[in-house]
């Protein structure tokens, strides 16, 4: 019993963690968008029925299925963490957008990423810039990336002052 409270209690301590952790951090925290930045976010890309969206580092989904849902777009998303990754894949199924999002529980440096059209991402600075070079080598030119929170060392294109939302163009 004693194993079984102290397991929990860690559990529990790790997700507290994980949402106050320092955004210089190499590690990724477990940061929701919510629905209305998410629709901001489809709105600021011009989010469309043509376009594929993927979701770098999708946590529970809630950006794709807004994405599929309300704006006809087909998405991916890439999640490493086993249980974000099956909470998103539950919620794809709740939400009936299964035939339009797809969740791939993998490291996203090593996900091809050249079919998007819009790119989503919530990640800390130290992250951006290590995808950077991804960006450049696989995305076609014309692709739109959303940033929520933070700068990506990309001409930036617009930014939402209110949802604190930049997008760029590569």
């Amino acid at each position: 019993m004693i194993n079984i409270i102290l397991i929990v209690a860690i559990v529990f301590l790790l997700l507290v963690l994980s949402m106050v952790w320092p955004p210089d951090s190499p590690w990724a925290p477990w940061w929701r968008t919510n629905k209305k930045v998410a629709r901001a976010m489809c709105r600021l890309a011009k989010v469309g029925k043509d376009d594929i969206v993927y979701d770098l580092g999708s946590g529970d989904g809630t950006a794709l299925t807004v994405a599929a849902k309300e704006f006809g777009a087909k998405g991916v998303g890439i999640e490493i963490d086993p249980l974000r990754a099956f909470i998103s894949t539950l919620m794809i199924r709740i939400i009936r957008v299964q035939d339009k999002v797809k969740i791939k529980r993998k490291n996203f440096f090593g996900v091809d990423i050249s079919r998007a059209s819009v790119v989503f991402v919530y990640l800390v600075p130290r992250v951006l810039n290590k995808l950077l070079p991804k960006f450049k080598g696989e995305l076609s030119s014309g692709t739109r990336i959303v940033s929520y929170r933070y700068e990506i060392n990309l001409p930036l294109v617009k930014y939402d002052k209110e949802n604190k939302l930049r997008m760029y163009i590569v």
